[in-house]
């Protein structure tokens, strides 16, 4: 793979996900700052239905009838539009949600398309294509420290950078640039033009129903459960260390990605050492102890153990979620394979964080009553309700799961991240 091609790749996938964090992490702030305290799980729950809608846009019209680049950047260029109107929407909630809708909807397709386009252009996809993604990484990691300490320079001296707009503002310009830049990225064709492509195909029954074991069946169910608790994290965490004192929110999220990276390299040794069970066991035994920090964290504040629980995102991610990618690619057959990952990406980044966003914010609100924002004895109690329920997840997946897929005869050479 040439040189060129691979930075214009990793160029592509560091503003993807510069692009995603740059909202995402600082959105629920922004609302709570603007009188929208008691709908700050709406933002998380578009974006699950529109991870929810993705892979029918993309199996049914996507990948059949237009070339990939050209559907990313004209996704893109529509989300910067929507992006760019929502701020503007603060007054009126509903349409403001509504805004932050149309704009997922344009946003979700797309980290698809720029997994097919990687994967059409490049020789080797177990050696190169890690590299072109962590650009996505670092790119998250660079719009967190973008906003606390470049846009930090633009607001009062009370204000957080966060409470504005100027994050959102800041995604719609990069999402009018990835557009753009998207029509100078490689001609990529249709990949399924011609194909017979069905709704059972997208959903993954065919996959459903070849890879039916208990332990497999044990493993979906799991993953759902554990993405309800999960909701609560990318939610809430975010307004409780700026309840907590932080100065540099959006910055200081980025240390769980900067974890994500460090542990990613580790997932081929650990794998050997471990085996798939208790990979997956030790990636929600994470969840449980980082609510458990930010829970026994939160009352004087103590600060390390919040920065410990936000830290523990890479083991929490990677081990987890990342291992449960590899687990399903192993079990599938190449007939199946994206439909097995397209299954399992429904079924968490979808179905779960959909419902996990409505309960996280049921819970919150409940605690909120008429208040602006949790006290910090308030927040002790919130953070051990999704230690608790991972809790019980990691238990019944302890007790029921079984699965030696990669237990027996695997060799570090056998696992790629």
């Amino acid at each position: 793979m040439n040189k060129k091609l691979r930075a214009k790749l990793s160029l592509m996938m560091f503003l993807e996900f510069f692009i995603w964090g740059a909202w995402y992490s600082t959105v629920a702030v922004f609302m709570t700052s603007n009188g929208m305290e008691n709908l700050t799980h709406w933002p998380f729950t578009v974006n699950p239905i529109a991870a929810i809608v993705a892979p029918f846009f993309v199996g049914l019209i996507a990948d059949r009838y237009f070339a990939t680049e050209k559907v990313l950047g004209i996704l893109h260029i529509l989300g910067a539009i929507f992006m760019f109107l929502t701020p503007m929407a603060v007054e009126q909630p509903i349409l403001f949600i509504l805004l932050l809708l149309a704009y997922n909807l344009c946003y979700m397709p797309t980290m698809s398309l720029a997994n097919t386009l990687s994967f059409h252009h490049i020789d080797d996809q177990e050696k190169d294509f890690p590299i072109i993604r962590v650009f996505g990484t670092i790119g998250w990691i660079v719009a967190g420290l973008a906003i606390s300490f470049v846009l930090g320079m633009f607001v009062a001296e009370n204000v957080k950078p966060e409470q504005t707009a100027l994050p959102l503002y800041m995604t719609a310009a990069a999402s009018l640039l990835l557009g753009i830049y998207s029509f100078s990225l490689p001609h990529t064709p249709p990949p399924a033009a011609g194909e017979k492509v069905s709704v059972r195909s997208i959903v993954g029954i065919d996959a459903f129903k070849k890879l039916g074991s208990r332990s497999f069946y044990v493993f979906l169910f799991s993953s759902f459960l554990l993405c309800i608790p999960l909701a609560a994290y990318y939610n809430f965490t975010q307004i409780f260390i700026g309840n907590a004192g932080f100065e540099n929110i959006a910055a200081t999220l980025t240390i769980g990605q900067m974890s994500e990276v460090l542990f990613m390299v580790l997932i081929p040794v650990m794998f050997i050492r471990l085996g798939v069970k208790w990979m997956l066991a030790a990636g929600m035994l994470a969840w449980v102890l980082r609510y458990a920090l930010f829970a026994m964290g939160a009352a004087e504040p103590i600060t390390w153990m919040i920065l410990a629980g936000i830290a523990l995102h890479g083991i929490c991610y990677d081990f987890f979620f990342v291992t449960g990618q590899i687990y399903v690619d192993k079990k599938s057959t190449p007939e199946i394979r994206g439909q097995a990952q397209g299954l399992i990406i429904l079924i968490t980044y979808g179905v779960g964080m959909l419902i996990g966003a409505q309960v996280a914010g049921e819970v919150y609100n409940s605690f909120l009553g008429t208040a602006e924002s949790l006290t910090l004895n308030q927040w002790y109690d919130f953070w051990w309700i999704p230690a608790i329920f991972a809790a019980a997840v990691l238990a019944f997946f302890i007790i029921f799961f079984n699965d030696k897929v990669l237990d027996e005869g695997a060799t570090a050479d056998d696992i790629t991240v």
